[in-house]
């Protein structure tokens, strides 16, 4: 009779053989989906720049290029029109405020000026005219007032003596009344001419008044009209440095134009443009500092413009303490502006993949060093040598920061 034997269950040697084949299969399988799927763009790995992504002190600051301008610049316009006569000095001079640089020849000024001192010698001529009459009417005013308050006294003398005889009846009542009438036509003609000397002495002051008036008015225009004309001499505003002059003997210049400036040198400040980026974190009062010859020196952001052209916004920062010695307008410097305190963080150095991908994506490089595969990442502020990294990224990786530009749509890069 036959025995039947159980098979015996699990692998044996010959089963690890199968598998092995059936994982080649499938590592071979993936590698031939993936090639496939994924865009790849083969290099030299010798023509990138790779860094690593690293845990350190992020310093908030950004380096910015101003350059040296005056504390201040005083425009020079033309408060009157002319023809230039006279340049009596030379841009880049040095001058005093009040000092004459150009002189303006005008003749429609001329004219007016003779016009002006015309009219007011009219009108002192009219002045001194009604002054004179006016004295003459309160003489005769005067006399008037006098022969009238002597008859007055004389009739009211007269009434009164015939008043008392009329009662003592030594006098007819004709001649009482007679000198009745007199006495009180006198009063009358008294009070009529008093009123009119009253009036008259009235009527004077206040046409005087009105004649002064206007005689000061025109004073005052014609003053202003000489001030014009050493308007014709233009003047240097304030001490300082004749920084342009936009005009020559013979030129012919306009009221109101510009012609010239005057910078203070006093002090100085730096002028200095500032990508639009950071438009929402520099404000006024931040500290920075410029380094020269191995001394730095403290600068303060004092003005802030709104302004921003072609991508960039201005800023004006001012020495806080000492300045660099034969220091002049017109140089140039770099400078650390501080945004904030400096914290830890992930950091990645700085690359011009940056202008590619907007700091957006980066390709990380695999543990072999032979490929690289993209990647999003977020990053978060950045200064002049790193970047800040929020999300992506860990301690240790490595990130190819050369431009990628000619990557093109590339998902996955092979180094050789």
């Amino acid at each position: 009779m036959d025995i039947i034997l159980e098979k015996k269950k699990g692998l044996r040697p010959k089963h690890y053989g199968y598998i092995a084949v059936a994982a080649l299969l499938i590592y071979a399988a993936y590698q031939l989906w993936f090639t496939s799927s994924v865009s790849t763009f083969r290099t030299e790995k010798g023509k990138l720049s790779i860094a690593e992504v690293v845990e350190g002190k992020f310093d908030d600051y950004i380096t910015i290029n101003g350059n040296v301008a005056p504390i201040a610049t005083i425009y020079m316009d033309a408060y009157e029109g002319g023809r230039v006569t006279e340049k009596l000095i030379e841009e880049g001079a040095i001058v005093k405020k009040g000092d004459i640089i150009l002189v303006l020849e005008n003749r429609n000024l001329y004219e007016q000026i003779l016009a002006s001192e015309s009219n007011l010698a009219l009108k002192q001529n009219d002045l001194r005219s009604t002054k004179l009459t006016f004295d003459s009417r309160q003489v005769e005013g005067r006399k008037s007032l006098a022969t009238a308050s002597t008859n007055l006294q004389r009739f009211k003398r007269n009434y009164e003596q015939n008043k008392a005889l009329y009662e003592e009846e030594l006098i007819s009542r004709e001649e009482y009344l007679i000198a009745k009438e007199n006495y009180e036509l006198s009063e009358k003609q008294y009070e009529i001419v008093k009123l009119q000397t009253e009036q008259d002495k009235e009527l004077r002051e206040t046409s005087l008044t009105g004649l002064d008036t206007d005689l000061e008015r025109m004073e005052k225009t014609l003053s202003m009209v000489y001030e014009r004309l050493d308007h014709l001499n233009v003047r240097a505003p304030a001490d300082g440095q004749l920084g342009f002059l936009d005009a020559e003997i013979g030129q012919s210049i306009a009221q109101g134009e510009r012609i010239g400036q005057i910078n203070v040198l006093t002090d100085y400040k730096i002028e200095a443009d500032i990508d639009e980026h950071y438009i929402d974190r520099v404000q006024r009062d931040l500290m920075a500092v410029l380094e020269r010859n191995g001394k730095d020196f403290s600068l303060r952001l004092r003005k802030v413009y709104p302004e921003v052209r072609s991508g960039k916004f201005r800023v004006d920062l001012v020495f806080t303490e000492d300045k660099p010695e034969n220091i002049r307008t017109g140089q140039s410097y770099n400078i650390k502006l501080q945004l904030g305190e400096s914290s830890d963080a992930m950091l990645l150095p700085k690359g011009s993949f940056f202008q590619s991908t907007g700091g957006q994506w980066v390709f990380v490089v695999n543990q072999d060093g032979d490929e690289a595969i993209k990647r999003n990442i977020r990053i978060g502020k950045q200064n002049a040598r790193y970047y800040e990294i929020l999300d992506g990224l860990q301690p240790g990786e490595k990130v190819i920061t050369s431009n990628y530009d000619n990557f093109g749509e590339a998902d996955r890069i092979v180094m050789n």
